[in-house]
């Protein structure tokens, strides 16, 4: 591999790191970058994969302390998340790539709106708790039941191509939970974390040949630091400042997205 293309590939790995602790987009950099080098499309996705595990605990880690507290809900999404994404790696070695490529932008979108979207509807669920007597913090078992489906359904996603995937589950977090947004931006780590876990031993596994290891090495390297650092000055953001940077970081992966 040219010194270059490594270079290339490990600053990507950083700045994906960086990204997925404050947004959860980073395969938008990655993948984009391994494609446009010459990699296939399905290499690209695998090798990609493989390699954000190491961001992915970095940024987990920096997140830790706002993770205290959610276990009571978590132990229902992490599951749905690892069932999710043992789905969706076999989708991506069973179905052709453009078969869910094309519907990402679609999911993009709409993940984007209910992150701009989110404060009003979480006002007003407040406010109808508040109407109807109930603490504000509760979460009905409704709401818990769209919650665990809605996460299934990123953990698909994110098993089969993982690019925005976080982007996706905080869209469906705010959507539905009484939470603020460095809480649910710690929570989207871990659950992306274990789809990204799922999928790259999936991969390993079943596909050990069709990874680049070199690739998946300096993307590891990389999204390492990157997840440290994305953690370490994201927890300083305001939730509204946090928000914007989501919304900008999507829209340009979505233009990317159509571009690939």
């Amino acid at each position: 591999m040219p010194v270059v293309d490594m270079i290339l590939i490990a600053l990507a790995g950083v700045g994906a790191g960086a990204i997925n602790a404050l947004v959860g987009s980073g395969t938008l950099i990655t993948f984009p970058t391994l494609v446009t080098l010459g990699y296939p499309p399905v290499t690209a996705t695998m090798s990609n994969a493989v390699g954000l595990v190491a961001g992915g605990v970095s940024g987990t880690w920096g997140y830790r302390r706002e993770l205290r507290g959610q276990w009571d809900r978590l132990r229902w999404q992490i599951p749905a998340s690892l069932i999710g994404a043992g789905f969706g790696a076999w989708l991506l070695l069973h179905l052709p790539e453009r078969v869910f490529v094309s519907v990402v932008p679609v999911l993009l979108i709409g993940a984007l709106a209910l992150v701009i979207l989110g404060p009003r509807i979480q006002a007003w669920a407040r406010q109808r708790a508040e109407d109807a007597g109930r603490s504000v913090d509760h979460v009905s078992a409704g709401r818990m039941v769209a919650l665990v489906a809605g996460t299934l359904a990123v953990g698909v996603y994110g098993g089969y191509f993982t690019a925005a995937q976080g982007i996706l589950l905080i869209g469906v977090m705010g959507a539905l939970l009484p939470e603020d947004m460095q809480r649910m931006n710690a929570a989207k780590n871990l659950l992306s974390l274990l789809v990204n876990i799922v999928a790259a031993v999936a991969y390993t596994l079943v596909a050990f040949d069709r990874i680049s290891w070199a690739a998946a090495g300096l993307i590891a390297v990389g999204s390492l630091i990157g997840g440290f650092l994305g953690a370490h000055y994201g927890r300083r953001l305001s939730p509204n400042v946090l928000r914007a940077v989501i919304v900008v970081v999507g829209l340009i992966g979505l233009v990317r997205l159509l571009m690939v």
